[in-house]
């Protein structure tokens, strides 16, 4: 994996300072510790929202989706309640996005602290799109290689809520696209800074963040939490590195649609 940048994010380029003019990008300037960007009160509140979307998913793993006992044994849950779940999904992630951004702001950030700052030109986004399929190839590496080291999941499936007929593959669109730019601000934008201004190292930071990450899928099961740990390690080093989140949020999207949908479709 690419060498982690020890500095927040911040502009590549300069005619991208301008736009990323924020708290991230003055605290790549200063010695030592970078500052946090939202406060520490709003930052646990966040922490607390987690502990219960964790045992909300320890919950489900025990009772289910949906309507008790409509799931087949081995299920989380029935494919009545995939578009329920869907809905939920989006809606839960706009949320917690919302919480970021409004301790963020409040602060004196704007979305490009969380971000990075967006696309200026065509060549920009060419060189993401580069850098993002590789990587991509080597997240699902890394994903198929950690999950064989584990062995066969012992919990619930969450196969029975993939995507079947027509209308429910493009509601998953939409919950892909909402994942890969949501979670992204969230765990790698928000978490990922806040711990560096907490530890003020970036390799414990990018940890911290995806062991919590990992944590947010417990309603897969431990296994599962543990590959995503994973995974949300390999997000945070590409995001330290870019000191933006646009490859990730373009890897993330696509392997979401990848391994909910496309996948299937293409090896049936």
């Amino acid at each position: 994996m690419q060498a982690i940048n020890a500095m927040p994010f911040a502009s590549t380029n300069s005619s991208s300072n301008t736009e990323t003019t924020n708290l991230a990008a003055s605290n790549s300037k200063a010695p030592g510790k970078p500052k946090p960007i939202d406060s520490w009160g709003h930052f646990i509140g966040y922490l607390g929202i987690l502990v219960g979307i964790v045992a909300w998913g320890l919950y489900a793993q025990h009772a289910g989706v949906g309507k008790p006992g409509t799931a087949a044994p081995g299920q989380l849950g029935s494919h009545s309640a995939a578009l329920q779940f869907y809905f939920i999904s989006m809606i839960g992630d706009w949320a917690l996005f919302y919480y970021c951004f409004a301790g963020v702001r409040k602060n004196g950030g704007t979305l490009a602290t969380l971000t990075g700052g967006r696309w200026l030109s065509w060549k920009q986004v060419a060189v993401d799109l580069a850098i993002a399929i590789p990587f991509w190839v080597i997240w699902e590496g890394v994903a198929y290689g950690v999950s064989h080291l584990l062995g066969p999941r012992e919990a619930k499936s969450v196969a029975a809520l993939l995507p079947q007929t027509a209308l429910e593959v493009v509601i998953w669109m939409f919950v892909c696209i909402t994942a890969g730019f949501t979670e992204e601000v969230q765990s790698r934008g928000y978490l990922q800074q806040q711990f560096h201004a907490l530890f003020g190292n970036i390799s414990i930071a990018v940890l911290a963040q995806g062991l919590v990450f990992g944590l947010m899928h417990s309603y897969q099961g431990w296994q599962a939490v543990l590959v995503i740990a994973v995974l949300g390690v390999l997000y945070g080093a590409m995001a330290a590195w870019r000191r933006n989140l646009r490859v990730v949020m373009i890897a993330h999207a696509w392997s979401d649609v990848w391994e909910g949908w496309l996948k299937f479709l293409i090896w049936r």
